[in-house]
């Protein structure tokens, strides 16, 4: 079930902690991505928060909100680019996105398998995708004040095997949120040391989310036309005894004209 994405904009641009979290995610999502120059760049679930960085150099930024969720006009102060789709049907050309993002998408999300084909069919060639969800055994799964502690969160290798099963091959994955989700002074005053600490420590373990990067499986071509042909080449002629060649059957049939003998009696 998606949160509602009044309660979603409050937490993140309107609490402590939410511009914290914000943070932490967006800094290690542009670390994985510090080039998007040319590039259609989209997010959806409630993946805004994590774009700004991006308006400046991609060629396009796109926010996709589920209609469970709700939608709202994003960028502020600038023109709209956030739209309200179906979870698994969005109005986008088969693959015309090279980097999407999933945040509150697939933990919350009624039909995870089909959403990750849907993300499979927008996604172009060499297209990269990042999923963050909470992790199963972080503290922010277990916190409901935070919509991290909504949904089904996951542990690294569910969130690998998800994205195998979509056809996604898993390149890096990353962690963030090393701090707790306490909104006191002295936590939110060391958040951004603990996430540093953290994210030297480890890459996985001991964050509230996990962030997976894949790429997307384009399976080879069959191989067709000459190069096939001499591979498998047709044996329609095995079994014919060779043929004689023409040179020695004419000579065979001048010596019989010119009266070669017989068989001596």
């Amino acid at each position: 079930m998606h949160l509602d994405v009044l309660d979603l904009r409050h937490f993140y641009y309107r609490t402590r902690l939410g511009r914290a979290a914000q943070r932490a995610i967006r800094g290690r999502l542009v670390s994985m991505w510090p080039d998007v120059q040319g590039r259609t760049v989209v997010g959806f679930g409630f993946a805004v928060p994590l774009l700004r960085p991006f308006l400046a150099d991609a060629r396009r930024v796109v926010g996709l909100m589920p209609a469970q969720q709700g939608v709202m006009h994003w960028p502020a102060g600038m023109a709209n680019v956030a739209t309200l789709v179906e979870e698994t049907s969005w109005p986008l050309e088969t693959g015309s996105v090279d980097r999407l993002v999933l945040l509150h998408g697939l933990e919350t999300s009624e039909n995870p398998s089909r959403l990750l084909d849907e993300a499979s069919r927008v996604l172009g060639p060499g297209g990269r995708l990042v999923v963050v969800v909470p992790n199963r055994s972080g503290l922010w799964a277990r916190r409901e004040s935070t919509p991290f502690g909504f949904g089904r969160p996951y542990s690294l290798g569910q969130l690998e095997t998800q994205a195998k099963a979509a056809g996604f091959v898993p390149e890096r994955h990353y962690a963030a949120l090393f701090g707790p989700p306490r909104a006191t002074n002295f936590w939110l005053r060391t958040h951004d040391m603990m996430e540093r600490m953290g994210q030297r420590i480890s890459h996985s373990g001991g964050g509230g989310v996990i962030l997976l990067e894949a790429s997307k499986q384009v399976p080879a071509r069959p191989r067709t036309g000459l190069a096939e042909r001499v591979r498998r080449p047709l044996r329609v002629l095995e079994g014919v005894p060779e043929p004689t060649p023409a040179r020695r059957v004419a000579s065979r049939r001048g010596a019989v004209a010119g009266g070669w003998p017989g068989p001596t009696r």
